[in-house]
């Protein structure tokens, strides 16, 4: 940190930054920007706490800031490229990593993460000179999984007559608990079934839940991702399934065998990281690569695109992953006719869903990720009113007890991923909705070991360097 006082400010400032605690960093910087508005370095540190704590459209707008008032404060230019990355905004940060190199020459770092950021630009611009108009064909089209030999010294599981059973989930997990890898011809068999349900599926799945009971599996063993526990059985987990951490794949096969186990009682909607630019940077993409190949993680794309966006349960419950509107006068009618089946515009009903996030004062405001928007309690409770609903349930954002009720009850948030990233020390939490009112049950947990891998292993290098 450059810091140029000896304020009690200055000294929290120090302290928080030690502690990693970003939340009290950012309010004392604010507070720093309040005394000093023209300080640089005071933007760009906020700058990084915003970085940290994913609030990515906050973060680019102080890089911006603190260029502005000082054109040449290098770190400046840093940041902001190390939040346009984060926002896939690659052309930007590139523009940025060159500033930094042609002022810094022998800068090793810069020059490296030029290269990087250069390598990206050039592939999406292959990608899109190689792209038709003409339907894109499926890779399910060129696969003969028939063909694939499980070879004689596999002892893992196998798919049953090709159909998922209960022994091979089980066999499955405990598979991979010793971090063994699952058969190619078994993940492809899932992703290939998992697809064909998936696309038969409405935009949003509207379910009535009745007075049955039935014991799951899963209810004690998949606590680590956005879940909500319905009675009769019924499980909904709630996207972001996949990025950061090391085992996307044996999560995200899990889940997807769950989903051919029991269709009709199992149900995942899409987050914002089941997205090909979330997946570039964030991990899963690498990290499908790495275990098996593009190929796979191209039909892991594919079965991204059919998840659906909400559900909506007994007519009085909203689940999505992100939130509500950037316009007023959304329905449930314009979500079942949203066409789904592509990668997310940068707006739109769509985009909200997977990205808007709530805020505490009334109206809309610029989001902090620097996608879609922040909506206050008064749109909360319009979108309600209008389609006859009680309350929303989303996910998406780390909370530190797990979970957040908002907007006079009317929103609430559950995250379930307890010690995010092994460095934000939240709990995590899930949530069982019961009885003919669905009254909203909250269950915390804390981490749990697991092994020493570090989340983002697979993650683009210049995340690691510039996040981590």
């Amino acid at each position: 940190l450059y810091l140029d006082s000896s304020s009690s400010t200055t000294e929290n400032l120090k302290l928080d930054t030690v502690k990693k605690d970003y939340e009290n960093a950012i309010k004392f910087y604010s507070e720093a920007l309040e005394l000093n508005p023209s300080n640089a370095i005071y933007y760009s540190n906020r700058s990084l706490a915003y970085l940290r704590t994913e609030c990515y459209g906050y973060a680019l707008a102080d890089a911006t800031k603190a260029l502005e008032v000082d054109k040449n404060y290098i770190k400046g230019y840093y940041r902001r490229a190390t939040s346009n990355m984060a926002l896939g905004k690659f052309k930007a940060a590139l523009k940025d990593y060159e500033t930094v190199v042609r002022v810094r020459p022998n800068d090793k770092d810069a020059k490296m993460k030029y290269q990087e950021c250069n390598k990206i630009v050039k592939q999406k611009a292959f990608e899109r000179a190689i792209a038709s108009d003409e339907t894109k064909k499926s890779v399910v089209d060129s696969l003969d999984i028939e063909s694939m030999t499980i070879e004689d010294d596999y002892a893992g599981p196998k798919l049953e007559d090709g159909k998922v059973t209960v022994s091979f989930m089980t066999d499955m997990m405990e598979w991979f608990k010793e971090q063994k890898k699952l058969h190619r011809k078994c993940a492809y068999q899932i992703l290939v079934q998992v697809k064909d349900v998936l696309s038969k599926l409405p935009s949003l799945v509207e379910i009535t839940l009745k007075e049955v009971r039935r014991k799951s599996l899963i209810a004690e063993r998949l606590t680590n991702w956005c879940v909500i526990f319905l009675d009769c059985g019924v499980q909904l987990f709630n996207g972001d399934f996949v990025d950061r951490g090391s085992f996307s794949l044996e999560v995200i096969l899990t889940l997807f065998g769950f989903k051919l186990l029991y269709p009709d009682n199992f149900h995942l909607l899409r987050g914002n990281h089941e997205t090909d630019n979330m997946n570039q940077m964030y991990g899963f993409e690498g990290e499908v690569k790495a275990k098996y190949t593009a190929q796979m993680f191209q039909l892991f794309s594919e079965v991204f695109q059919w998840l659906p966006l909400a559900q909506c349960i007994n007519t009085k419950v909203l689940v999505m992953h992100g939130g509500l509107f950037s316009e007023d006068g959304v329905t449930l009618d314009d979500i079942r006719k949203i066409d789904r089946n592509r990668q997310p515009p940068d707006s739109g009903p769509m985009c909200d869903l997977l990205w808007s996030d709530p805020q505490p004062q009334n109206g809309r405001s610029v989001s902090k990720r620097g996608v879609s928007c922040q909506f206050g309690p008064d749109v909360t409770e319009s979108f309600l009113e209008k389609n006859k609903l009680d309350y929303i349930i989303r996910s998406h954002e780390v909370k530190a007890e797990g979970y957040e009720v908002t907007h006079s009850g009317k929103c609430i948030t559950v995250f379930s991923a307890p010690n995010y990233c092994d460095q934000m020390g939240n709990k995590g939490a899930y949530i069982h909705l019961r009885g003919s009112d669905l009254k909203p049950e909250f269950h915390q947990f804390t981490a749990v070991p697991h092994p020493n891998v570090k989340p983002m292993a697979y993650a683009n290098t210049l995340m690691q360097l510039g996040m981590m």
